[in-house]
């Protein structure tokens, strides 16, 4: 089943539960709930923001939570057990789709390009895409956008899949390294800081970056529900403020640097081993340098969801994105 159908749950649970808004705090802060898709160094200028306590100085205590997929986090948003949705804008799509009055919008945009790595079984120092002819990938699960890139990049080489390439896609998405381990699939795609580890057990090898082959495409976002950002502005704003002085702050430093900053968060994670993963998402220019969405960007997703045969209609950009918090922070840091 497509994970736009699995949305159809988020919208019954809205029905079901009332929503819950912001709480002031005794010291001052307003507590934010954040619910992230996974838990990743592809997300490290939030890390940085949480980090370096850009959040605090905005006023924010921010409580987060890690759904597991964006179906999780959809259903965490509209159901009110979450303030803000941190996921693929696929999802706001979807749901938008289904006809939700109170849909969620997107006012952030951190990364910009695929943040999963092609991991292999053996070293493959000369690996060509046309190395995964004939073999299987873990690929994720349908109607997300890590499995629609992957299909993306296997049809620019050449490779159908289903046909060329099986590409796997039953296997839930925190569960994928562990089906790879196990033995299922030839390769598996996996985000950072998974696909090092499994190279450091010796359980596998990076291959080749998604993000690398596929370009610019709007990967994750920050969204709201339109009711939260229209009752909120001046919170949407100051969040909006921490992330972009994270994404600056990211750009501005090195790959050590932000390892250093962002450890706290990958407590079980060695500094070499962080370092060696921010160097990668820099080399294939992960990060959005500024919380903006281009409408070209937002399209462009739209093109890859139809050619994947997720997308029963497109959606319009003025209605699920917002560059008016981004474009104010912006200017206000001039």
């Amino acid at each position: 089943m497509s994970k736009k159908f699995l949305f159809a749950g988020a919208l019954a649970l809205v029905l079901a539960l009332a929503l819950s808004g912001c709480s002031q705090r005794q010291d001052g802060l307003t507590r934010v709930r954040l619910n992230e898709v996974t838990h990743s160094v592809f997300y490290a200028p939030l890390y940085v923001a949480m980090n370096l306590g850009l959040f605090e100085a905005e006023g924010i205590d921010l409580e987060y939570a890690t759904g597991q997929g964006a179906d999780h986090v959809m259903t965490a948003l509209l159901s009110g057990q979450a303030d803000i949705g941190f996921m693929g804008p696929e999802a706001s799509i979807y749901v938008y789709n289904q006809g939700q009055a109170d849909y969620a919008v997107n006012f952030a945009l951190l990364t910009q390009r695929d943040g999963s790595f092609l991991v292999a079984r053996e070293p493959m120092p000369d690996f060509t895409w046309e190395d995964v002819r004939g073999k299987s990938i873990i690929g994720g699960r349908p109607g997300g956008v890590p499995l629609m890139t992957l299909e993306y990049v296997l049809k620019k080489h050449g490779l159908m899949p289903g046909e060329d390439v099986e590409v796997l896609t039953h296997i839930q998405f925190a569960l994928m390294a562990g089906a790879f381990t196990g033995g299922e699939g030839d390769f598996v795609t996996l985000f950072e800081p998974v696909a090092t580890a499994l190279e450091q057990e010796g359980k596998g090898y990076v291959v080749a970056s998604v993000g690398a082959e596929s370009g610019e495409i709007p990967y994750t976002a920050f969204c709201a529900a339109k009711s939260y950002i229209e009752k909120n502005p001046e919170l949407i704003e100051a969040f909006t403020r921490a992330i972009y002085r994270g994404q600056v702050w990211v750009q501005q430093h090195s790959p050590a640097e932000i390892a250093e900053v962002i450890q706290p968060s990958f407590p079980d994670t060695d500094l070499e081993t962080l370092t060696l993963v921010a160097a990668r998402y820099k080399e294939i220019d992960a990060w959005r340098p500024d919380p903006r969405f281009p409408r070209e960007a937002f399209e462009r997703l739209q093109d890859v969801i139809e050619l994947a045969g997720e997308l029963e209609k497109r959606a319009p950009y003025d209605k699920l994105v917002t560059n008016y918090f981004a474009e104010k922070v912006m200017a206000g840091d001039e």
